[in-house]
């Protein structure tokens, strides 16, 4: 297919990605089903007058599956480039996570049970934001236990 003709096609699904979210295109769907109902006595509520709207309704259903998943992709897209933009951006982030959407499942469950571990270790810390990786955490969690300054998961020497 050609950049021209593709163009095209992003250019006019991105329109109607917008109309078909507006209060226009509910409106002219409501006008549809009413004058719809209101031919069904002059059909005589026939098959072919019902299956006027099943057609209809089954087409425009088909092409807002389209148009519902590309405003879903283009959106999750922006959204993981602003969160990549962060995560590159901020000191002491781990850029394990930039594009982590790209990995498989397998390493996003790795991934994921990396950060559960940090959350059990931050659980033990009295400060919530003292450290940034599992690393920190785990140094800083041994550091106070060997200070004395924590006595098992979280707790003051001498807290109950």
């Amino acid at each position: 297919m050609s950049e021209q003709r593709c163009g095209a096609l992003e250019l006019a699904s991105g329109w109607a990605t917008r109309w078909a979210g507006g209060s226009a295109a509910f409106g002219l769907a409501v006008g549809v089903v009413v004058a719809w109902a209101a031919c069904g006595p002059a059909f005589g509520y026939s098959e072919t007058w019902q299956l006027v709207i099943n057609t209809g309704t089954t087409i425009v259903t088909f092409l807002m599956v389209f148009l519902i998943q590309r405003g879903q992709n283009k959106d999750a897209l922006a959204i993981q480039l602003k969160l990549n933009e962060l995560v590159a951006a901020v000191k002491g982030a781990s850029n394990r996570l930039i594009n982590v959407e790209d990995l498989t499942e397998e390493e996003v469950r790795v991934l994921h049970d990396h950060y559960r571990k940090l959350v059990e270790l931050a659980k033990k810390d009295d400060k919530l934001t003292v450290s940034h990786s599992i690393e920190d955490a785990e140094l800083d969690h041994g550091v106070k236990m060997a200070a004395g300054r924590v006595d098992g998961p979280g707790r003051r020497p001498g807290a109950t």
